[in-house]
């Protein structure tokens, strides 16, 4: 049951009389001067005072406080990737994708001789998507359409896509179409895990329809990510499909871990085998 015990101006005395130990204050921070003065009273006893701000009814990606030139701050969006963990993840991509590209060399040797074989074109297909903090970077993949769309108007590959070639559907299906992206995670401009990225003129769209929408650009995009192994993978012809996977984007900047990452890599080889939602 709630219970009034007096006024803010006679707390400091209620603390003295009954020894309280422990303070939270959950006054709104539009209330500065009330708190500033109700801290200036608690100063005269000996309780502990801890301040619960309102900050935390926005949606905090990475918070954590530091201090910068002695005054502390609180990050509210920050990179899950600062310090020793930077160094873990970016270590743990070059060790992976090396890895990876000497085991796959010879298949990847093979998949371009059978693209030039099959159609006219280029065997890597290079298009422009936001990378790390919103920067632009050139993604690489096996070419598996007919055409090669990075401009103002990229459109989504559908089932049964007539631009899709006979081989470039067997490629999309097996994922084998994504390779060369391990050759973007050694030039620094992708990770094995994070956000997917999206076309350019696809993330200026969805910038202005769902909120929070560039905070997955505060890591490197992946390869594969938490929202492809959670069913969230192909074509997002709905917004409520878009939001999902910025749900899952900003729930992966949230918690990660590089036990997550293996987990999303473990998780992906079952996905790529069910070969299911890619056409």
């Amino acid at each position: 049951m709630d219970e009034n015990l007096g006024d803010l101006s006679e707390l400091a005395e209620y603390v003295k009389r009954h020894h309280i130990d422990l303070i939270y204050i959950t006054l709104p921070m539009t209330s500065q001067p009330r708190i500033l003065r109700l801290l200036r009273d608690l100063h005269d006893t000996t309780a502990s005072v801890y301040f619960v701000p309102d900050i935390f009814l926005y949606d905090l990606i990475q918070a954590r406080v530091e201090t910068i030139g002695g005054i502390p701050v609180l990050a509210v969006c920050e990179s899950p990737f600062y310090g020793a963990d930077g160094l873990i993840k970016r270590a743990s991509d070059i060790i992976l994708a090396s890895f990876i590209l000497i085991m796959i060399s010879p298949l990847m040797l093979g998949i371009a001789m059978a693209i030039k074989l099959t159609s006219p074109g280029p065997v890597l297909f290079r298009q422009r998507r936001y990378g790390l903090d919103g920067k632009e970077i050139l993604v690489y993949k096996f070419r598996s359409m007919n055409v090669l769309e990075d401009g103002n108007q990229v459109t989504q590959v559908t089932r049964d896509d007539q631009r899709v070639t006979p081989l470039g559907a067997f490629l999309r299906k097996s994922s084998l179409d994504e390779l060369p992206q391990f050759i973007n995670v050694l030039q620094g401009r992708m990770s094995v895990v994070g956000p997917r990225p999206h076309a350019v003129a696809h993330n200026e769209l969805y910038r202005k329809l769902i909120p929070s929408y560039m905070i997955r650009h505060k890591v490197r995009p992946g390869i594969t990510g938490l929202a492809q192994v959670n069913g969230l993978r192909g074509e997002t012809d709905k917004l409520e499909k878009m939001s999902a996977r910025i749900e899952h984007d900003l729930a992966y900047l949230r918690n990660w871990s590089l036990l997550l990452d293996l987990k999303i890599i473990f998780l992906t080889v079952l996905v790529v085998l069910k070969r299911e939602d890619v056409y």
